[in-house]
């Protein structure tokens, strides 16, 4: 099929690689021509593990291109896709739809046959009528379909998550796109990964069920480990305890410092807002996202206790910045909220992060950079780990603490053994345990 995706951001590049990657010709359109450019000499601007073979290969074979030619691209496709950013809308915290209702204007007066444009971005409920009624305004005479279809994909294992996904959700109100939409997904379909097709609203809806339901998920095990810190247990027996339980599942149960990144933030408060919008208020989701904003700056308290409660002009070093590993995305990170409560308190910070520094630089003012971990532990007065990146799982705590000024060590994501660490001469902090 001849399949066009306008964005060529995160969500964008992987999907149309991954649809062109099944034999579909795609072409991916973007308003920036500098990054269209790099995109044509294969220069990925993401860090997605696997990514830039699949763009290589599928660009080799002309199965995928880049224009930001919009008109000519969407006049000859079967399916365009609208992947545009949809982020938190200064002020009230909606989402920001004028991404997506400006795709809508341009695709109204390029379509030139009956075409099915396909919402991807992750969109309030009702997106999708007022994107229908946007392209019936700008051209009464077109032929299309408009569909809602979300992304699910998890940074850092994206790839896997379109190419295996748990379920393909397809929202419609124009049965012709059904079989479109089936021969989109053809390859997944037999593979027998589940195909639900909804109605539009529930479908715009699914997706922030889904978001928001794990955000909370979080939210709760981050609880039971500050109440396991008060009572004397162990945060992470009480997550396999409760986690083996079939109808709980084992998933989302990590304790640490708060969810972040480009999707749960501001999809559980544009869904907060939606709700509040039709008198539905969703009181979990409004709990969720007060506790896990408290929950960020409270975990740079928790550094700052842990190296004896003041902190003025010491030096911290601090070990991951992006929100989770495997990927360079800063985007309400909870690093840059841990890092401004101890500048607050009058630290001296050095970071250091496998791929997310060249992002961080715009957003956290006032720090060093360092290229590895004991680079950055060099001298300090404590050392904590923010990300969970591979690299800072196996550290030399013997290097380590001949390089520190004083030997204190918080990991915020429980990587490590309390004994393994204590016996290394270490002061060690986790999260919801109860041997430190």
């Amino acid at each position: 099929m001849r399949i066009v995706m306008i964005g060529s951001g995160y969500v964008g590049l992987v999907s149309g690689a991954c649809f062109a990657d099944f034999g579909h010709d795609v072409i991916c359109v973007d308003k920036m021509p500098e990054k269209i450019d790099a995109l044509k000499n294969g220069q990925i601007p993401i860090f997605e593990p696997g990514l830039d073979v699949i763009v290589s290969t599928n660009a080799k074979a002309g199965r995928l291109s880049f224009t930001t030619d919009l008109k000519t691209a969407v006049a000859d496709a079967d399916v365009v896709f609208i992947a545009v950013g949809t982020p938190s809308r200064r002020g009230d915290g909606h989402a920001d739809l004028g991404y997506v209702y400006a795709a809508a204007k341009e695709i109204a007066a390029a379509i030139t046959s009956f075409t099915v444009i396909v919402t991807k971005s992750t969109v309030p409920v009702g997106t999708g009528d007022e994107v229908e009624r946007i392209i019936r305004e700008e051209n009464p005479t077109a032929d299309f379909a408009v569909v809602s279809n979300p992304e699910f994909l998890r940074e850092g294992a994206a790839i896997d998550d379109f190419k295996r996904p748990d379920r393909i959700v397809v929202g419609l109100s124009d049965e012709r796109a059904r079989p479109v939409m089936t021969e989109v997904y053809r390859p997944l379909y037999l593979n027998q990964s589940p195909l639900l097709f909804t109605t539009r609203r529930t479908s715009e809806l699914i997706k922030y069920a889904a978001n928001a339901f794990l955000a909370m998920k979080i939210t709760f095990i981050n609880e039971i480990a500050d109440l396991c810190e008060k009572v004397g247990g162990d945060v992470q027996d009480v997550s396999r305890g409760i986690g083996l339980d079939g109808r709980i599942g084992s998933k989302f149960l990590h304790a640490g410092p708060g969810y972040g990144g480009s999707c749960f933030p501001k999809d559980t408060l544009a869904l907060a807002k939606t709700a509040q919008d039709y008198d539905s208020p969703v009181r979990l989701i409004e709990a969720t996202i007060s506790v896990n904003d408290n929950r960020k700056r409270a975990m740079g308290r928790k550094v700052i206790a842990a190296a004896g409660g003041d902190i003025r002009g010491k030096k911290v070093a601090v070990l991951g910045l992006t929100f989770k590993p495997n990927t360079d995305d800063m985007r309400d990170s909870p690093a840059i909220t841990v890092i401004q409560t101890l500048q607050d308190a009058g630290a001296k910070v050095t970071a250091y992060d496998p791929e997310g520094m060249a992002n961080a630089k715009p957003l956290i003012e006032g720090i060093d950079y360092a290229q590895g971990p004991y680079e950055a532990a060099q001298d300090a007065d404590a050392l904590v780990i923010v990300t969970e990146w591979n690299q800072f799982r196996a550290l030399d705590l013997a290097r380590l603490k001949s390089t520190m000024k004083s030997p204190v060590l918080v990991d915020l994501r429980n990587i490590y053994r309390a004994d393994e660490v204590t016996a290394h001469g270490f002061s060690y902090s986790s999260i919801g345990r109860s041997e430190q």
